[in-house]
């Protein structure tokens, strides 16, 4: 138990020292972060040596900290401006079909991570799919529009002849869709996201069960696609 506790702790430091400097207006020394978490110098140096060590923070050149890159890496590099382009899309999607629509984006190659998402207002049952959610891309609806776009050379090296041969037919139909693979009993329709200065992406709908045809869907999806790109100015 002491250990876990420990462990916590030093978890919670490192987040809020990371918290500190977001909220501060400049770079900031090592004794003003102690300061502020309210623990020895040595303590606060151990905290930044190890988020260092990650790219999360930087030094400058008088030695005071920053935030580093290796933080936009675990937000899939995807910017706030992409997220205000899409959510209003997503959520005229969702309230069209009363199905969760979200967008997600290629993270560390392999993995779908959901950027946003947006629940229809007005449906008997809402499917939660948050932001941050992360599976294969192998896997799930939003996953396999990503690889559509994904040159074979790039697929993971685990993938079956059998999803290369889906992968093939919904390239063909232009758009994929997934069934129990990610959620037990969720389907789900997606097309790619391709912007520029971007990971791929996609977006998708999930629910339950599907209220119009698949190709009906998607042909929606890829006008939402469009509309995304136009306000991301691509």
């Amino acid at each position: 138990m002491p250990d876990r506790q420990a462990g916590s702790q030093t978890l919670s430091r490192g987040i809020r020292l990371l918290e500190i400097l977001a909220a501060a207006d400049r770079n900031l020394s090592i004794d003003e972060l102690a300061a502020e978490l309210e623990v020895h110098r040595s303590v606060a140096y151990r905290l930044l040596r190890t988020l260092e060590d990650h790219g999360l923070v930087v030094r400058d050149g008088a030695g005071r900290i920053a935030l580093g890159a290796g933080l936009a890496a675990l937000a899939a590099g995807v910017s706030r401006d992409l997220q205000s382009a899409a959510l209003p899309e997503l959520a005229d999607v969702a309230d069209e079909f009363g199905m969760t629509c979200l967008l997600a984006v290629q993270h560390d190659g392999d993995e779908a991570v959901t950027l946003v998402s947006s629940a229809p207002r007005q449906t008997v049952a809402v499917v939660s799919y948050r932001p941050g959610h992360r599976h294969p891309i192998t896997r799930g609806g939003p996953g396999k529009a990503i690889l559509l776009e994904l040159p074979e050379s790039a697929w993971p090296a685990d993938m079956t002849d059998e999803l290369r041969a889906e992968i093939a037919e919904s390239r063909a139909l232009g758009f994929a869709r997934s069934s129990d693979e990610v959620v037990p009993s969720l389907r789900s329709v997606a097309v790619p996201l391709v912007l520029p200065d971007q990971p791929l992406a996609s977006i998708a709908v999930i629910h339950v069960s599907l209220p119009r045809p698949e190709a009906e869907i998607a042909a929606r999806l890829k006008t939402a696609a469009e509309r995304v790109q136009r306000a991301y100015g691509a």
